[in-house]
C-alpha cells in the first residue's frame, strides 16, 4: 500500500513585526571556502532587508540560506519559525518565494506560461484564484504585452521583470531577490524597488541583495551591511550608511549626504575629477 503524503497547507496571516526568517550564528561553506561566518540576521513581516557589501561578502550565499538552498555548517536558519532543515519542498514553496540572480530556462516557454509556473505550489490546494494571481503579477511587472512572446526571445530586462512576475505569483509571503535590479534600466529599478515596498506595505517580507546603495537608502527599512562573510552593520540606512563605514567595507572613499529636498540618505562615491 502507497501512503500517501499529507498536503502542505499554507502559512497564516502575518501580522506587522513577526519574524518570517532568521539566520542565527549561520555559518556556511561552499567547497572549502567558509563564505558566512557567524551570521546573525531577522526579517520581518512589512519590512524590505536589504543586504548590501562588495563582490564576494556573502550576500547571495546568505539570501540563499535563508531561503533553505544552502545549507549551513553551523548554526541554523528558521522560516516562519521553523528550522528550514524540517519543511518540506511544497511547505517550503507555500512560505517563501525566490528570484535567482539568472533566469534561464531550456524549452521555449512562453512568457505567461512562466508567470504561471509561481503557482505551481497551489495546484494540489485548488486554491481556484491562478488567473488573478497571474494577472496581478503581469500587471505590476508591466509584462502583460509580452504575455504570448517566447520567454528566451527576451532581452535580458524584460526577462528579469518576468522572472520578477513569477515571484509574485506565487504570493509567498517572504520574498528573497537576488539583485532584481541588475539588468534593469532606471524606470524599471524604480519600478522593481516600488514593488518591494508595496509588498512591504501588504505584510510580505522581503529580502533583496542590492549592489546600489542609493537603492538601499531610498527603499530599504534596514540594511545589512556584509563583509567578509559576516555583517559589518545592521539598522536603518540613515543610522548605518555613515562614510567611514562605507568607506572601509568597500575600500572605496564615499560621501554621504541629505537630500537638498527630502533629506534622504543619498550615498556618492568621492570623486576628484
Amino acid at each position: 500500500m502507497r501512503l500517501l503524503r499529507p498536503r502542505p497547507t499554507p502559512p497564516p496571516p502575518a501580522a506587522p513585526g513577526d519574524v518570517l526568517a532568521e539566520a542565527e550564528n549561520l555559518r556556511v561553506r561552499l567547497g572549502t571556502r567558509d563564505v558566512l561566518h557567524g551570521v546573525d540576521v531577522t526579517v520581518r513581516a512589512g519590512e524590505v532587508l536589504a543586504l548590501v557589501g562588495p563582490n564576494g561578502a556573502g550576500k547571495s550565499t546568505l539570501l540563499g540560506a535563508l531561503a533553505g538552498d544552502a545549507p549551513a555548517v553551523d548554526g541554523v536558519v528558521r522560516i516562519h519559525g521553523r528550522p528550514a532543515t524540517e519543511w518540506s519542498a511544497p511547505e517550503l514553496a507555500l512560505r517563501r518565494a525566490v528570484l535567482p540572480q539568472a533566469a534561464a530556462l531550456s524549452f521555449p516557454f512562453s512568457v505567461e506560461d512562466v508567470v504561471r509556473m509561481g503557482r505551481a505550489p497551489w495546484g494540489a490546494l485548488g486554491a481556484g484564484d491562478d488567473d488573478a494571481a497571474v494577472a496581478y503579477a503581469m500587471k505590476a511587472t508591466e509584462v502583460i504585452e509580452f504575455a504570448p512572446r517566447s520567454f528566451s526571445a527576451l532581452s535580458g530586462g524584460e526577462r528579469a521583470r518576468v522572472a520578477l512576475a513569477r515571484v509574485l505569483a506565487q504570493r509567498a509571503p517572504l520574498l528573497l531577490l537576488d539583485e532584481p535590479t541588475a539588468a534593469l534600466d532606471l524606470r524599471h529599478q524604480e519600478l522593481v524597488l516600488r514593488l518591494c515596498r508595496e509588498r512591504a506595505a501588504a505584510g510580505d517580507a522581503v529580502v533583496v541583495v542590492l549592489h546600489d546603495l542609493g537603492l538601499a537608502a531610498a527603499y530599504a527599512h534596514r540594511v545589512a551591511v556584509l563583509r567578509g562573510g559576516r555583517v559589518a552593520a545592521d539598522g536603518p540606512p540613515v543610522q548605518v550608511f555613515s562614510e567611514e563605514l562605507l568607506s572601509d567595507v568597500y575600500e572605496q572613499p564615499v560621501e554621504v549626504l541629505a537630500h537638498p529636498r527630502t533629506g534622504a540618505v543619498l550615498v556618492t562615491p568621492r570623486r576628484n575629477l
